[in-house]
């Protein structure tokens, strides 16, 4: 080897910067890996997404655009909109099927027994695989398909209206003494009594959540499926939980900290893991969460905000909004 060609080499192999990032590169890269973050979801922005399903021709590229993000974040799910059809054909995946227009008596075929019950907006028809749906009345389904199969012991069709074992509930994002909040597949045993590791929900009427994100490790991706609202009923949404969780935030820049989105009956809102929101207003919706609600994994920004007006000097208009009484500590749930 020339005297030059070594000179190169020591040069290269003593070089004081390149050996300590490829071996930080590596470190993280097995980090990220063994934590079990979703795959697809490290480098791409949280976002919301919103597919208008009540619109007149049911919102075809909202809602393209919502399955595509939600499919890249979660391999192995799918979602999708049957709007005003008497069946769900037979599958081989296991499906959550939440009804959302329409009356109708519905029988389950291709199982092992023959199950029927009446039907309406605010149920779930859980189909394992192999089953199928037939129904005397046009209904409309947002239906989740789950790759793990759903617990044996776990009803084909949950009710929450007239289910006497699902009963109003408040906490989460309904605390208020009165709030219509019914849990119809749960996480924990004594939170509800149909348990499902795969896909939660419960029916609420949202009038002032507090503020929170669920993380990208760990967390779960969340759905708002509007059944009613009221004027004015909205989520507030942000994907900057840095610059709020570290209260780094110049005043020119809080106008653009939280957006607000206004709601209508049909809409499917997708709020994936990492993505700070907050719903107002008087919205009733099926909030779908998957997997589900793990503990732990709701974690309150509201104080941040707080502390941030504060430091600021934020009031009146130009205040960042947050929830009064869960600004008073840190807040997980």
């Amino acid at each position: 080897m020339s005297g030059t060609n070594q000179e190169e080499r020591t040069r290269m192999l003593s070089a004081p910067t390149l050996w300590p990032s490829v071996i930080m590169g590596l470190f993280l890269f097995l980090v990220t890996g063994c934590a079990g973050t979703p795959l697809g979801i490290e480098n791409r922005e949280v976002r919301l997404s919103i597919a208008r399903l009540g619109s007149s021709n049911g919102d075809p590229e909202g809602f393209a655009s919502l399955r595509s993000a939600y499919r890249l974040r979660n391999p192995g799910h799918d979602v999708s909109f049957q709007k005003n059809t008497r069946a769900l054909v037979t599958s081989s995946k296991t499906r959550a099927a939440f009804v959302q227009t329409g009356e109708a008596r519905a029988e389950i075929s291709g199982g092992a027994l023959y199950r029927s019950s009446d039907l309406a907006v605010g149920d779930i028809v859980v189909l394992r695989p192999g089953e199928g749906l037939l129904a005397d009345e046009p209904l409309s389904f947002v239906v989740f398909e789950i790759p793990d199969n759903a617990p044996v012991e776990l009803p084909s069709y949950v009710r929450p209206d007239w289910d006497p074992t699902i009963t109003d509930t408040p906490g989460g994002c309904a605390e208020e003494e009165g709030a219509y909040r019914r849990i119809l597949l749960t996480w924990k045993p004594e939170v509800g009594p149909y348990i499902w590791h795969g896909i939660n929900a419960h029916r609420v009427r949202i009038s002032d959540s507090f503020t929170h994100y669920h993380p990208v490790v760990g967390g779960f991706d969340e759905f708002y499926l509007v059944q009613m609202v009221q004027q004015g009923g909205s989520i507030l949404t942000s994907p900057h939980v840095e610059a709020i969780e570290s209260r780094n935030v110049t005043r020119d820049e809080a106008p653009d900290l939280m957006r607000r989105d206004y709601l209508s009956v049909g809409d499917l809102v997708y709020l994936p893991r990492g993505l700070i929101h907050r719903g107002v207003g008087g919205v009733l919706a099926q909030v779908i969460t998957v997997p589900g609600f793990r503990p732990g994994a709701e974690i309150g920004v509201d104080h941040h905000l707080r502390a941030i007006n504060e430091q600021l000097q934020l009031t009146a208009d130009v205040a960042i909004p947050y929830h009064q009484s869960a600004s008073l500590e840190a807040v997980v749930k």
